[in-house]
Protein backbone atom coordinates (compact mmCIF):
# COMPACT_ATOMS: atom_id res chain seq x y z
CA UNK A 1 0.00 0.00 0.00
CA UNK A 2 1.55 3.33 -1.02
CA UNK A 3 2.01 5.99 1.63
CA UNK A 4 -0.28 9.00 1.92
CA UNK A 5 2.15 11.28 0.06
CA UNK A 6 2.31 8.86 -2.87
CA UNK A 7 -1.47 8.47 -3.00
CA UNK A 8 -1.92 12.23 -3.02
CA UNK A 9 0.62 12.56 -5.83
CA UNK A 10 -1.11 9.84 -7.86
CA UNK A 11 -4.50 11.46 -7.31
CA UNK A 12 -3.07 14.79 -8.45
CA UNK A 13 -1.73 13.13 -11.62
CA UNK A 14 -5.14 11.61 -12.27
CA UNK A 15 -7.03 14.89 -11.86
CA UNK A 16 -4.53 17.21 -13.54
CA UNK A 17 -2.92 15.01 -16.20
CA UNK A 18 -5.55 12.30 -16.65
CA UNK A 19 -3.14 9.54 -15.56
CA UNK A 20 -5.63 7.25 -13.81
CA UNK A 21 -3.96 3.84 -14.12
CA UNK A 22 -1.92 4.06 -10.92
CA UNK A 23 -4.66 5.45 -8.69
CA UNK A 24 -7.54 3.36 -10.09
CA UNK A 25 -6.92 0.25 -7.92
CA UNK A 26 -7.12 2.34 -4.76
CA UNK A 27 -10.47 4.03 -5.53
CA UNK A 28 -13.33 2.63 -3.48
CA UNK A 29 -16.82 2.11 -4.82
CA UNK A 30 -16.39 -0.23 -7.77
CA UNK A 31 -17.18 1.04 -11.25
CA UNK A 32 -18.77 4.19 -9.86
CA UNK A 33 -15.42 5.32 -8.49
CA UNK A 34 -14.15 6.26 -11.93
CA UNK A 35 -17.27 8.30 -12.58
CA UNK A 36 -16.68 10.20 -9.35
CA UNK A 37 -13.05 10.76 -10.35
CA UNK A 38 -14.27 12.17 -13.65
CA UNK A 39 -16.35 14.71 -11.70
CA UNK A 40 -13.21 15.88 -9.90
CA UNK A 41 -11.40 16.16 -13.22
CA UNK A 42 -14.17 18.28 -14.74
CA UNK A 43 -14.48 20.48 -11.65
CA UNK A 44 -10.72 21.06 -11.62
CA UNK A 45 -10.61 22.21 -15.23
CA UNK A 46 -13.83 24.22 -15.08
CA UNK A 47 -12.85 26.08 -11.90
CA UNK A 48 -9.46 27.13 -13.29
CA UNK A 49 -10.92 28.22 -16.62
CA UNK A 50 -13.48 30.28 -14.73
CA UNK A 51 -10.70 31.77 -12.60
CA UNK A 52 -8.91 32.94 -15.74
CA UNK A 53 -12.09 34.40 -17.24
CA UNK A 54 -12.63 36.27 -13.98
CA UNK A 55 -9.09 37.64 -14.06
CA UNK A 56 -9.24 38.70 -17.72
CA UNK A 57 -12.75 40.04 -18.43
CA UNK A 58 -11.44 42.94 -20.51
CA UNK A 59 -9.33 40.57 -22.59
CA UNK A 60 -12.42 38.44 -23.22
CA UNK A 61 -14.25 41.62 -24.27
CA UNK A 62 -11.44 42.45 -26.69
CA UNK A 63 -10.76 39.04 -28.20
CA UNK A 64 -14.13 37.38 -27.71
CA UNK A 65 -15.31 35.13 -24.90
CA UNK A 66 -15.19 31.99 -27.05
CA UNK A 67 -11.58 32.62 -28.07
CA UNK A 68 -10.46 33.26 -24.49
CA UNK A 69 -12.40 30.28 -23.11
CA UNK A 70 -10.79 27.86 -25.55
CA UNK A 71 -7.36 29.35 -24.88
CA UNK A 72 -7.94 29.17 -21.12
CA UNK A 73 -8.87 25.48 -21.33
CA UNK A 74 -5.64 24.77 -23.21
CA UNK A 75 -3.64 26.85 -20.74
CA UNK A 76 -5.08 24.95 -17.77
CA UNK A 77 -4.08 21.61 -19.32
CA UNK A 78 -0.56 22.75 -20.16
CA UNK A 79 0.10 25.00 -17.15
CA UNK A 80 -1.40 23.62 -13.93
CA UNK A 81 -1.05 25.82 -10.83
CA UNK A 82 2.40 25.78 -9.25
CA UNK A 83 1.40 27.70 -6.12
CA UNK A 84 -1.47 27.20 -3.65
CA UNK A 85 -2.73 30.78 -4.02
CA UNK A 86 -5.18 31.11 -6.91
CA UNK A 87 -4.49 34.87 -7.03
CA UNK A 88 -1.05 34.04 -8.44
CA UNK A 89 -2.40 31.83 -11.22
CA UNK A 90 -2.40 33.15 -14.77
CA UNK A 91 0.68 35.36 -14.90
CA UNK A 92 1.90 33.59 -18.05
CA UNK A 93 -1.53 33.62 -19.70
CA UNK A 94 -0.92 36.82 -21.76
CA UNK A 95 2.20 35.29 -23.31
CA UNK A 96 0.30 32.05 -23.94
CA UNK A 97 -2.51 33.96 -25.65
CA UNK A 98 -0.07 35.60 -28.02
CA UNK A 99 0.91 32.14 -29.33
CA UNK A 100 -2.64 30.89 -29.84
CA UNK A 101 -3.93 30.53 -33.41
CA UNK A 102 -6.01 33.57 -34.25
CA UNK A 103 -4.07 35.97 -32.06
CA UNK A 104 -2.07 37.18 -35.06
CA UNK A 105 -5.02 39.41 -36.00
CA UNK A 106 -4.58 41.19 -32.65
CA UNK A 107 -0.93 42.16 -32.37
CA UNK A 108 -1.71 44.13 -29.21
CA UNK A 109 -3.39 41.23 -27.38
CA UNK A 110 -0.38 40.25 -25.25
CA UNK A 111 0.24 43.84 -24.12
CA UNK A 112 -3.44 44.35 -23.35
CA UNK A 113 -3.75 41.14 -21.32
CA UNK A 114 -0.51 41.91 -19.48
CA UNK A 115 -1.83 45.33 -18.50
CA UNK A 116 -5.03 43.72 -17.24
CA UNK A 117 -3.00 41.21 -15.23
CA UNK A 118 -1.10 44.04 -13.54
CA UNK A 119 -4.35 45.85 -12.79
CA UNK A 120 -5.70 42.73 -11.12
CA UNK A 121 -2.57 42.30 -9.04
CA UNK A 122 -2.40 45.86 -7.73
CA UNK A 123 -6.10 45.95 -6.93
CA UNK A 124 -5.66 43.26 -4.25
CA UNK A 125 -2.70 45.00 -2.61
CA UNK A 126 -2.85 46.79 0.73
CA UNK A 127 -1.42 50.29 1.04
CA UNK A 128 0.92 51.17 3.87
CA UNK A 129 1.39 54.61 5.38
CA UNK A 130 3.80 56.60 3.20
CA UNK A 131 7.05 57.81 4.68
CA UNK A 132 6.70 61.48 5.74
CA UNK A 133 8.59 64.02 3.67
CA UNK A 134 10.41 65.17 6.82
CA UNK A 135 12.26 61.85 6.88
CA UNK A 136 13.81 62.68 3.51
CA UNK A 137 14.55 66.25 4.47
CA UNK A 138 16.63 64.92 7.37
CA UNK A 139 18.65 62.65 5.09
CA UNK A 140 22.13 63.95 4.23
CA UNK A 141 22.41 64.94 0.56
CA UNK A 142 25.58 62.92 0.04
CA UNK A 143 23.84 59.72 1.17
CA UNK A 144 20.88 59.99 -1.21
CA UNK A 145 22.62 58.35 -4.22
CA UNK A 146 23.21 55.23 -2.10
CA UNK A 147 19.70 55.17 -0.64
CA UNK A 148 17.28 52.35 -1.36
CA UNK A 149 13.57 53.12 -1.34
CA UNK A 150 10.77 50.69 -0.61
CA UNK A 151 7.64 51.45 -2.61
CA UNK A 152 4.00 50.55 -2.07
CA UNK A 153 3.19 46.94 -2.93
CA UNK A 154 0.36 48.01 -5.21
CA UNK A 155 2.63 49.49 -7.86
CA UNK A 156 3.60 48.02 -11.22
CA UNK A 157 5.51 49.45 -14.18
CA UNK A 158 4.82 48.22 -17.70
CA UNK A 159 6.21 49.31 -21.06
CA UNK A 160 3.92 48.39 -23.93
CA UNK A 161 4.35 48.57 -27.69
CA UNK A 162 0.73 49.58 -28.22
CA UNK A 163 -1.51 52.20 -26.54
CA UNK A 164 -3.33 49.49 -24.60
CA UNK A 165 -3.98 51.81 -21.67
CA UNK A 166 -6.30 53.80 -23.91
CA UNK A 167 -7.99 50.59 -25.00
CA UNK A 168 -8.49 49.43 -21.41
CA UNK A 169 -9.94 52.82 -20.48
CA UNK A 170 -12.51 52.40 -23.25
CA UNK A 171 -13.51 49.05 -21.73
CA UNK A 172 -13.75 50.47 -18.21
CA UNK A 173 -15.89 53.43 -19.28
CA UNK A 174 -17.97 51.44 -21.75
CA UNK A 175 -17.29 54.02 -24.44
CA UNK A 176 -15.69 51.91 -27.15
CA UNK A 177 -16.51 53.08 -30.69
CA UNK A 178 -17.93 50.69 -33.30
CA UNK A 179 -14.61 50.76 -35.17
CA UNK A 180 -11.25 51.37 -33.56
CA UNK A 181 -7.86 51.36 -35.23
CA UNK A 182 -4.73 51.18 -33.12
CA UNK A 183 -1.25 52.10 -34.27
CA UNK A 184 1.94 50.85 -32.60
CA UNK A 185 3.33 53.27 -30.03
CA UNK A 186 5.69 52.84 -27.11
CA UNK A 187 3.91 53.77 -23.89
CA UNK A 188 5.25 53.73 -20.33
CA UNK A 189 2.55 52.94 -17.82
CA UNK A 190 2.46 53.13 -14.03
CA UNK A 191 -0.32 51.04 -12.48
CA UNK A 192 -1.30 51.64 -8.87
CA UNK A 193 -4.04 50.16 -6.73
CA UNK A 194 -5.16 48.77 -3.39
CA UNK A 195 -8.25 47.21 -1.82
CA UNK A 196 -10.22 46.77 -5.02
CA UNK A 197 -9.35 50.12 -6.57
CA UNK A 198 -6.80 50.99 -9.23
CA UNK A 199 -5.69 53.61 -11.68
CA UNK A 200 -3.01 53.86 -14.33
CA UNK A 201 -1.18 56.71 -15.97
CA UNK A 202 1.42 57.27 -18.63
CA UNK A 203 4.86 58.49 -17.62
CA UNK A 204 7.60 60.03 -19.70
CA UNK A 205 10.47 57.66 -20.44
CA UNK A 206 12.89 59.14 -17.87
CA UNK A 207 10.40 59.12 -15.00
CA UNK A 208 9.28 55.60 -15.89
CA UNK A 209 12.84 54.23 -15.95
CA UNK A 210 13.65 55.96 -12.66
CA UNK A 211 10.57 54.69 -10.84
CA UNK A 212 10.85 51.20 -12.27
CA UNK A 213 14.50 50.94 -11.24
CA UNK A 214 13.70 52.15 -7.72
CA UNK A 215 10.80 49.68 -7.54
CA UNK A 216 13.14 46.85 -8.51
CA UNK A 217 15.51 47.71 -5.66
CA UNK A 218 18.16 49.91 -7.24
CA UNK A 219 19.61 52.81 -5.27
CA UNK A 220 18.51 56.33 -6.17
CA UNK A 221 21.83 57.21 -7.83
CA UNK A 222 21.82 54.19 -10.16
CA UNK A 223 18.15 54.69 -11.00
CA UNK A 224 18.80 58.34 -11.87
CA UNK A 225 21.75 57.44 -14.11
CA UNK A 226 19.60 54.99 -16.07
CA UNK A 227 16.92 57.64 -16.50
CA UNK A 228 19.49 60.21 -17.67
CA UNK A 229 20.84 57.77 -20.25
CA UNK A 230 17.37 57.57 -21.74
CA UNK A 231 16.46 61.24 -21.34
CA UNK A 232 19.19 63.89 -20.90
CA UNK A 233 16.51 66.33 -19.70
CA UNK A 234 15.59 64.10 -16.75
CA UNK A 235 15.77 65.89 -13.38
CA UNK A 236 16.44 63.48 -10.52
CA UNK A 237 15.47 65.89 -7.76
CA UNK A 238 12.11 66.65 -9.28
CA UNK A 239 11.45 62.97 -9.97
CA UNK A 240 12.27 62.05 -6.37
CA UNK A 241 10.03 64.78 -4.97
CA UNK A 242 7.21 63.65 -7.24
CA UNK A 243 7.57 60.04 -6.11
CA UNK A 244 7.52 61.03 -2.43
CA UNK A 245 4.65 63.44 -2.94
CA UNK A 246 2.58 60.69 -4.54
CA UNK A 247 2.80 58.69 -1.30
CA UNK A 248 4.56 55.86 -3.13
CA UNK A 249 7.51 55.51 -0.73
CA UNK A 250 7.02 53.53 2.50
CA UNK A 251 10.63 52.97 3.56
CA UNK A 252 14.23 53.96 2.96
CA UNK A 253 17.62 52.49 3.72
CA UNK A 254 21.06 53.91 3.04
CA UNK A 255 23.48 51.28 1.74
CA UNK A 256 26.53 53.01 3.17
CA UNK A 257 25.22 52.79 6.73
CA UNK A 258 22.81 49.87 6.48
CA UNK A 259 20.20 51.73 8.49
CA UNK A 260 16.48 51.13 7.94
CA UNK A 261 13.66 53.60 8.25
CA UNK A 262 10.22 52.15 7.60
CA UNK A 263 6.89 53.70 8.38
CA UNK A 264 4.22 51.25 9.49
Amino acid sequence: MPGLDDLQAHFRDAVVDGKVDVIAPFLAGGRGAMNRLAIHQRNYGTSLVQALLTKFPATAWLAGTSFITVAAARYVRQHPPSAPCIAEYGEAFPEFLARCPGSERMAYLRDFATLEWHVGQVSIAVNRNPLPFDEFAACAVDTLPKTLLTLQGGLRYFQASWPVDHLLQLYITGSAPDVLELSPADVHIEIRGARGEFHFQRLDAGTFIFRQAVFKGQVIGDAAEKALDADPAFEAGQALRSLIGAGAVIGMRTEAHGGDNDND
